[in-house]
C-alpha cells in the first residue's frame, strides 16, 4: 500500500492506506464528516434520503466520502480561485450525496439510530 503522500504531493486515496495511516485518515475524515459536512449538509434523514449513523462500517461511504473531503481540500484551497467553492458544490458534493442517500444506496437498509450492513454481490472467481 502506500503511506503518507504519494509522488506528486497529494493525499492518497483512503482505500490504498492500511495500519497506522489508515487509522489517522479515518479519524480526520470522521471529523470533517461530523463537524463541517453534517453540520452544514446534513438534510433530514427519511426513507427517501437514509444516512446510516455507523458510516464508516460503510466501504463506499468511506471511499465516496474521502473522495468528497479531497476534492473540498483542493477547491476550497485559494489556489482553487474564486470560484473553487461554487465547482465543489456543483461537481462533487451535489452528485456524492445523492448516491450516498439514494433509497438503493449503501444506507438503503439503515434507519436513524440504526446500522445494517449490506451484502455485497457474489463474485465467482476469474479463472483466466
Amino acid at each position: 500500500m502506500t503511506t503518507a503522500q504519494d509522488q506528486a504531493g497529494a493525499p492518497p486515496f483512503i482505500l490504498y492506506l492500511d495500519g497506522e495511516d489508515y487509522a489517522e485518515e479515518m479519524r480526520n475524515l470522521a471529523l470533517w464528516v461530523s463537524d463541517l459536512l453534517l453540520p452544514v449538509y446534513g438534510r433530514e434523514v427519511t426513507s427517501q434520503q437514509p444516512w446510516c449513523p455507523r458510516w464508516w462500517e460503510h466501504l463506499e461511504a468511506i471511499a465516496r466520502l474521502h473522495a468528497l473531503w479531497l476534492a473540498w481540500q483542493e477547491c476550497t484551497d485559494p489556489a482553487a480561485g474564486a470560484s473553487g467553492p461554487a465547482v465543489w458544490h456543483r461537481d462533487h458534493l451535489g452528485p456524492v450525496l445523492a448516491e450516498l442517500r439514494s433509497p438503493a444506496g449503501p444506507f438503503a437498509g439503515c434507519k436513524q439510530g440504526s446500522h445494517r450492513a449490506k451484502a455485497a454481490p457474489t463474485v465467482e472467481a476469474y479463472d483466466g
